[in-house]
Parts: C-alpha cells; structure tokens; sequence
C-alpha cells in the first residue's frame, strides 16, 4: 500500500467537499432546467460532472485526441469518480447497470447525463441492449461501457466482458471504439472501490483525501475493426493495461 493510501483521511476536508458537492447541485439545477424548458437540451450536466469532480480533489489531465461523436469508449473502471473524470472532461455519456435507474437521486442525476441502462441478467434481451447501444452511438455524445462490470482496485485488470460490444463487432462505418485508461497512478489504493467495501466508506475516504489527486486520462488509437467482440474486448484490455502506470503487474488474460 502507498503512503497516500495510509494516511488517514481528513473529516474536515469530507465535510467541507461534501457542502461543496451539495452547494453545487442546488446552484446548477435550476439552470439546467430553464435550459431544458428553453431550449430543449442542456449543457450542464457535463458541467456539473467537470466541477464535481474538482470539488472532490480530482485534477485530470487527457492525453491523445479528443474523443469525437459516435465513438464507443473501453474504460477500465477504478471509481466512481471514473464518471465526473469521463463526463466532465471528455463529454462522455455512460452505459450503467439497471439499479442504477431505480436511486432516485443518483439515478435522475444519471439521467440528465443520457445514461443508457443495462440489465447484465437479462440475458434473453441481449439483442435488445445491443440494439439500443447502437443507436445511442448515433448520438453525438460519447458512449463509455466499463467491460470489468465492477470497479476494482486499480491494481489489477478484470477481464473485460465482451457481451456489450457486440454493438461495434462490426462497427458501423461512422463508430470508432476507442480504448481509455484513466490512471490513478500512486492515488489508485485510495480511491479503488472493492472487496465488498461500503460505498460509504469508499466515499468518505475519497472525499477525505488530503491534497489534490492528479490523474492522467489517455484517450488512446481506436481499435481495428472487427467483427469478433472477443478480440475486440481483448484488443483494449492490451490497450489499456499497457497505457496504465497503477498496475502492479501486467496481468494477462
């Protein structure tokens, strides 16, 4: 374990960033309502998510090109800072599990963010999820899926799960898959969200964290078309695995 990861997170700091994260909400709601009345749309929410994160101590910085519309992202999944890092500075919307739909508060912040909802255990409507991943691709919006289905310690890889890219195996003409490897680095012990931890626990600790916590995004090469979601989802486990400096070793599928 790192010396950040043993030092014991600050109250004062949980306290004060949690009003923050509080204070925030309520500052940008009602605009982002007024621009959806107004307008139709609204382009808050990433702005909510860039913010949030800033609050929490995070400072991202991206490396590669921008992610462009009509791209599906592979992200390795750490935290659930992963979503205020990938929203908020790469414009992503996120691919979530069902329960997530059904919180009533993180689920209508979900919302506003075009987050597409996945039921894993519903596998007799795997067609219908594939067949909703691709047209939400359509959208110009981003689309990250996080092939772990968990978040882990950011020490390790999981396998990556390949059902959700059937989708792109083969692409359309107009869809990139774009591997992204969002990097901790040394911070990786304290905001790795596993072992059946309590989200609550997670939370206070991340938000208790003393200092700033630097992160390296790096939006890597889209993948090579495929038509096999196996080799796809192991294309960008490489991908990524290689791209990461918080993995204690290199894992192998």
């Amino acid at each position: 374990m790192t010396a950040s990861a043993k030092r014991q997170p600050s109250r004062l700091l949980y306290g004060l960033r949690l009003s923050g994260l509080i204070g925030l909400f309520f500052l940008y709601v009602p605009p982002h309502l007024l621009s959806k009345w107004v307008l139709g749309k609204s382009a808050w929410p990433p702005r909510f998510l860039r913010h949030a994160g800033l609050i929490a101590g995070v400072r991202p910085r991206l490396e590669g090109s921008p992610l462009e519309a009509n791209t599906l992202v592979v992200a390795n999944h750490t935290s659930w800072l992963d979503i205020l890092i990938l929203g908020g500075w790469a414009g992503s919307a996120f691919v979530s599990k069902a329960e997530l739909e059904h919180t009533s508060l993180l689920g209508w912040i979900a919302d506003q963010n075009r987050t597409l909802y996945i039921d894993r255990a519903a596998r007799r409507d795997s067609l219908v999820q594939v067949r909703r991943i691709a047209e939400a691709l359509q959208h110009q919006q981003p689309l990250t899926v996080f092939p772990e289905g968990t978040t882990g310690s950011g020490r390790h890889l999981l396998k990556f799960r390949s059902t959700l890219l059937e989708a792109v195996a083969p692409a359309p003409s107009n869809v990139k898959v774009r591997p992204v490897a969002v990097d901790y680095g040394a911070n990786a012990d304290v905001v790795g969200w596993h072992s059946g931890e309590p989200g609550l626990a997670n939370f206070k600790r991340v938000l208790g964290h003393r200092g700033a916590m630097p992160v390296v995004v790096r939006l890597l090469d889209p993948l090579a078309p495929s038509d096999d979601r196996k080799h796809l989802a192991e294309a960008a486990y490489r991908s990524i695995a290689a791209a990461l400096s918080s993995l204690a070793a290199r894992d192998s599928l």
